[in-house]
């Protein structure tokens, strides 16, 4: 099954519709759940893609599909200029502002409506563009990574972080069960919307990780495109840049 076939509600709506309504459902329990499904190792991985970033000292970074702010908050240790977080989802933007005014950090960090495919921002305009656990629910993914690398900068870095289908037959069985019985139990208990923790699963083992996210990404016009691998292959950090 393609990604962009697997949906959160399976309705006659766009995929980035019902994603956005998902979204909506869980923002407030959205940070909590996270945690205690991850186990806070997300946090982590976060750091990693930010460590990534360092080097270049990117001045100006777009956060796409920001949810609650995390990455934006996690870059803002680069010490940026500034730093603009896109999202569908008003209901997790809301969040991510409250949380971006406690930390003094709205000088820096700015939300706003958007996604990836249609947002316009200039040509050329930002250093760096990161995506964390964001580019499954892509409605178009080739598309809204054209438009990302359209809008960085030459010699610009896009990092993006997601959840990858682990490659060991050990790993594996206990993801399988993990993902598709602990995970949607904790929604449910935890979350008014049922279907948002099964589509979790159901998108990661659709999406095309890898070595197949890669090549697409130098198919589109990314050099020096790469992964790493996170935590025995349940998650990855992809990087590419656009050509100087």
């Amino acid at each position: 099954m393609k990604h962009d076939t697997v949906t959160p509600y399976n309705t006659q709506h766009e995929k980035k519709e019902q994603v956005a309504q998902m979204f909506n459902n869980i923002a407030g329990r959205y940070d909590l759940l996270n945690s205690i499904l991850s186990l806070g190792i997300h946090k982590g991985w976060r750091k990693k893609c930010v460590n990534i970033l360092q080097e270049k000292q990117p001045k100006k970074i777009l956060d796409v599909a920001t949810g609650t702010g995390d990455f934006a908050i996690a870059c803002s240790k680069l010490k940026p200029e500034t730093i603009i977080g896109i999202d569908i989802s008003d209901g997790m933007l809301k969040v991510g502002r409250e949380k971006i005014k406690n930390l003094n950090l709205d000088s820096v960090i700015s939300l706003k409506n958007g996604n990836a495919e249609t947002i316009f921002f200039p040509d050329s305009n930002f250093d760096a563009i990161v995506v964390g656990f964001g580019v499954r629910n892509f409605q178009d993914l080739k598309k809204g990574l054209r438009n990302l690398h359209r809008m960085l900068k030459p010699g610009g870095q896009l990092v993006v972080l997601e959840f990858s289908y682990p490659r060991n037959a050990i790993v594996k069985a206990f993801y399988n069960f993990y993902f598709s019985y602990i995970t949607p139990f904790i929604g449910r208990i935890f979350s008014k919307d049922t279907r948002a923790y099964s589509y979790l699963t159901e998108s990661v083992k659709a999406f095309p990780d890898n070595e197949k996210f890669t090549t697409l990404m130098s198919e589109i016009g990314y050099v020096n495109s790469n992964f790493t691998a996170l935590s025995m292959g349940i998650a990855a950090i992809y990087t590419g840049e656009k050509p100087k």
